[in-house]
């Protein structure tokens, strides 16, 4: 009987997907400052440096409007987009592994990645649509720069700030990440097929576009379909990125 009672307990009931999904966030957070440090610390420099200019180029008494005409095209918000593609390489390569080592599947992995994409997303977007309004009503920080209020943002409110910043984050998180899925699945050769394919279908789109004379009426129709419709299919790119890493990695073999 005291045998019997000295056996340990072993749980043996399955745990719920939603707890292995949210597992695979947790592993994605450990090392916060690869999703929110360092885009950040890039954006913060580049605001550093516009201030530093506006204060220059107003100390020695420029035209302030001038300046703020010029900043607003110099794509300096958007200068943390290039790393968030490295996110999502990091995000598949150096945790996939480790990830189906205790115990998690293919599946839960690629959806608890894509969850941890949309909690950085989302957060990002709330925070750029803000700073773009703060800019607005502070006259430029202050001293008329345009760092967030340049390019389509801030011509047509928040939400649609909100909303650009978000398919846009999106995208790139997912290009990365689906790419890293082909080099998991397929090596090397897996990406040499991808990226000849990819230079091969643009260059014969715009072969197409220019020996049609189409390039008046798509840039008509993107006119027509404005920013939010724009950002519509560069989501619906972000979903095709999304979906086609999910076919890839069902197969991928970690090495």
């Amino acid at each position: 009987m005291s045998a019997v009672i000295d056996q340990p307990i072993v749980r043996t009931e399955a745990r719920s997907r939603a707890h292995e999904i949210w597992r695979v966030v947790r592993l994605h957070a450990v090392n916060p400052s690869v999703f929110f440090g360092i885009p950040w610390i890039i954006l913060g420099s580049a605001w550093a440096i516009m201030m530093v200019i506006g204060l220059i180029i107003t100390g020695a008494g420029g035209p302030a409007e001038n300046m703020a005409v010029g900043m607003r095209y110099s794509w300096a918000v958007l200068s943390p987009q290039w790393y968030l593609v490295v996110v999502g390489v990091q995000a598949i390569g150096l945790t996939f592994s480790f990830a189906l080592g205790f115990g998690t599947t293919r599946r839960d992995f690629w959806i608890g990645t894509s969850v941890m994409f949309g909690i950085v997303s989302f957060l990002n977007a709330v925070a750029i649509a803000t700073l773009v309004q703060i800019e607005k009503a502070t006259g430029g920080w202050g001293i008329g720069i345009a760092m967030f209020d340049s390019l389509w943002y801030g011509q047509q409110g928040w939400l649609t700030d909100f909303y650009t910043t978000l398919a846009m984050q999106l995208l790139v998180l997912f290009i990365g990440a689906s790419v890293t899925t082909v080099y998991m699945r397929w090596r090397m050769r897996g990406m040499l097929v991808v990226t000849f394919s990819a230079i091969a279908l643009f260059l014969a789109f715009i072969a197409t576009m220019t020996f049609s004379n189409g390039w008046m009426s798509l840039f008509t129709w993107f006119a027509s379909i404005g920013i939010v419709g724009g950002f519509t299919i560069v989501l619906g790119l972000a979903l095709v990125c999304a979906l086609g890493g999910y076919l890839v990695i069902r197969r991928a073999t970690p090495r």
